[in-house]
C-alpha cells in the first residue's frame, strides 16, 4: 500500500498518511507522497479544499521516520543519498493557496505536528495528544515548528512547548487555540467533512485570495497588508463568480460557482 492515500470526492481532496504500523511516520515515500498531493490540490481545479488525516486511531503522525534518518546518518558522508528529508515540502516552501484542514486523529509530535499546522484549520479528536519533542533528542523543530507554534498560540505557552518537549492533550490544544475544536475520535472525519463543505460552496477563488492575503498579510505591515487586500479585492470584483454571487443573492438562490 502506498504511505500516503490521495482521494478526491467532489470538491474535497482526501490525504491520508498511510503508515499505521509506525504511527504514520514521515519517511522518504511518504514525503514524496505528501508533496505529490499538496501539488495535486494546487494544480486541479475541481479540488477546493483538503482533508489530512492519518491512518488508523492511535496517530496522525509521529513526525519524521527517525529510523530511516539513523540508518541514512551511519553511512559514510560520501556514500550518502540524498536527505530523506526534501529542502521543499508541505511546511516550508510549497504553498498552496486552497485550505487545508488537518484532522487529528491520535499522536501528532515532531514534524506531525508540524505538517498539521502547516494546515489553516485543526480539528483534533478526544484521544489526540501534541507535541514538539526534538529538543529532548538535542534536536530542534527543523520543518517550521519554531516559526509556526509562536504564530499560532500565546508566545510563553509556545516556548514551554518547545522548550520542554512535553506532550499537550486536545483540550490544552483548544484552550490555547491550537486547534480549532475536539470531538469524539468517531465524528472527527464527519466534522472535518462538515467543515471542508461548507467552505467549498463558498466562491473558490475569494477562499485562496483571503488565505493567500491573510498569510502575505502576517509578513507586512497593517498598511501594507490594507493595500495587498484592495488589490486582491479589486481583482475578484472582476470574476465571473463575484457577478454570479451577486446575482444569485439577487435572485435568492444558491450560487453556481465556477472559479473563474
Amino acid at each position: 500500500m502506498p504511505a500516503v492515500l490521495y482521494e478526491k470526492k467532489g470538491h474535497i481532496a482526501y490525504i491520508t498518511l498511510n503508515r499505521p504500523e509506525a504511527r504514520n511516520a514521515i519517511n522518504s515515500e511518504a514525503w514524496e507522497g505528501l508533496i505529490n498531493a499538496w501539488i495535486s490540490v494546487r494544480d486541479d481545479r475541481e479540488v477546493r479544499i483538503a482533508i489530512v488525516t492519518g491512518a488508523g486511531d492511535k496517530a496522525f503522525s509521529a513526525g519524521a521516520d527517525l529510523k530511516e534518518i539513523a540508518q541514512w546518518m551511519m553511512m559514510p558522508e560520501e556514500q550518502r543519498p540524498l536527505s530523506p528529508v526534501p529542502e521543499i515540502t508541505p511546511m516550508r516552501g510549497l504553498e498552496v493557496w486552497k485550505p487545508f484542514i488537518a484532522a487529528i486523529n491520535g499522536i501528532a509530535t515532531g514534524g506531525g505536528l508540524e505538517l498539521a499546522m502547516a494546515c489553516d484549520i485543526r480539528i483534533a479528536a478526544e484521544n489526540a495528544t501534541l507535541g514538539l519533542r526534538e529538543v529532548k533528542q538535542a534536536l530542534m523543530p527543523s520543518m517550521s515548528g519554531t516559526q509556526r507554534l509562536p504564530r499560532l498560540v500565546p508566545f510563553c505557552k509556545a516556548m514551554e512547548i518547545l522548550l520542554t518537549g512535553d506532550f499537550i492533550d486536545a483540550q490544552e490544544a483548544y484552550r490555547i487555540g491550537l486547534v480549532n475544536k475536539v470531538v469524539p475520535l468517531a465524528g472527527l472525519m464527519l466534522a472535518a467533512e462538515e467543515l471542508a463543505n461548507r467552505i467549498a460552496e463558498n466562491g473558490p477563488l475569494a477562499v485562496m485570495a483571503i488565505k493567500e492575503v491573510a498569510y502575505r498579510g502576517m509578513q507586512m505591515s497593517l498598511a501594507d497588508g490594507i493595500r495587498l487586500e484592495q488589490y486582491f479585492s479589486k481583482s475578484l470584483g472582476a470574476s465571473e463568480d463575484s457577478k454570479e454571487g451577486a446575482i444569485a443573492f439577487a435572485q435568492k438562490r444558491k450560487p453556481e460557482f465556477k472559479g473563474r
